[in-house]
């Protein structure tokens, strides 16, 4: 039997994917949060050796604004909500280096990622919704081109991807296989993760993905090695999503860690996949109390490696692993 494998993926996108949601003023928190989150993240990953993939947004790549205009693509996405685009008010909202905006730049960061050795994959160049109408192929392919193009600038081969929101399109894959992307991450087998949700349907599965978080609903959410392969690239889908803390629902941390616990242990028992993802952002507030849940769950998997040989491993050394198969 092979052994478990334990994949972390992290949405790497500071205010590009929150842009639409919230304003900086109502998210500085978090956002500015993330300038401590990352390094706090990759000493701890140094410490339990841990593999993990960034997923990260294109845009964050610049040194200053000018070459950021430069890189966009000409084929732009032609969302029907204008306000999913984040190039109708670049010029007006970004500043000019990443000294002056912190929320829009991220270089330094992703060079500290590099420099510890973890992997770098693709969250899309504009954080691209790849479900959301008006949006076509030919501008989701200038999207990653352009993603792929300011990466290798910096010596980075993008191998993994990760869809913004969870917007999956299976209509795109083979456009990530021609660009050399061999895995991506897909969404956990429930109704309720499906991301084209609205309305009322909406409202009813992000209360039982809340429920989910601590009663076990959806199941474990582990995959078989062997099942992972889709027409020629790598489906990882996610198992969970690691919640931030919570002063609402402290009483309930116990149960959150047990959720999660219990499925990383039918992973490792069963030689299947665990992927636990977030967002560095996710982190930017009550960092300390993040930080003290996570470790608990690396001590763990650091268990689990000892009596099962869990793996730690990026989504694409294991995508390059099972492509040789």
């Amino acid at each position: 039997m092979q052994n478990g494998k334990f994949v972390i993926s992290l949405d790497f996108e500071i205010y590009w994917g929150v842009r639409d949601k919230k304003s900086i003023e109502a998210y500085r928190s978090e956002l500015l949060g993330v300038r401590k989150v990352i390094p706090r993240l990759l000493n701890l990953f140094e410490k339990y050796e841990i593999q993990a993939t960034f997923a990260t947004v294109g845009l964050l790549f610049f040194d200053n604004k000018e070459e950021m205009k430069k890189a966009i693509p000409d084929i732009k996405p032609s969302y029907i909500n204008k306000n999913l685009s984040p190039y109708f008010d670049l010029d007006k909202v970004v500043g000019e280096t990443e000294d002056t905006d912190p929320y829009h730049f991220g270089k330094s960061l992703i060079s500290q990622i590099v420099t510890k050795r973890q992997e770098i994959g693709s969250h899309t160049f504009c954080h691209y919704y790849c479900i959301e109408e008006g949006q076509t192929e030919a501008e989701f392919d200038a999207d990653l081109e352009a993603a792929i193009k300011v990466a290798d600038a910096n010596n980075i081969r993008l191998q993994s991807f990760v869809f913004p929101r969870n917007q999956y399109n299976s209509a795109y894959l083979n456009i990530l296989k021609r660009h050399g992307i061999s895995s991506f991450r897909g969404n956990e087998n429930s109704f309720f993760f499906d991301p084209s949700l609205t309305g009322l349907k909406l409202k009813l599965a992000r209360a039982l993905r809340l429920a989910d978080t601590y009663i076990n609903i959806s199941g474990n959410n582990i995959y078989t090695q062997s099942q992972l392969s889709k027409d020629g690239i790598i489906n990882i889908p996610a198992s969970r999503f690691l919640r931030p803390f919570s002063t609402k629902l402290k009483p309930l941390e116990p149960l959150r860690l047990k959720r999660i616990t219990r499925s990383m242990n039918a992973a490792a028992k069963s030689g299947r996949v665990y992927h636990l993802w977030w967002h560095p952002h996710n982190f930017g507030s009550y960092q300390d109390e993040n930080f003290k849940f996570l470790e608990k769950i690396l001590e763990h998997y650091q268990k689990l490696k000892t009596v099962y040989n869990f793996e730690s491993i990026n989504m694409g050394d294991l995508a390059s692993q099972l492509l040789k198969q």
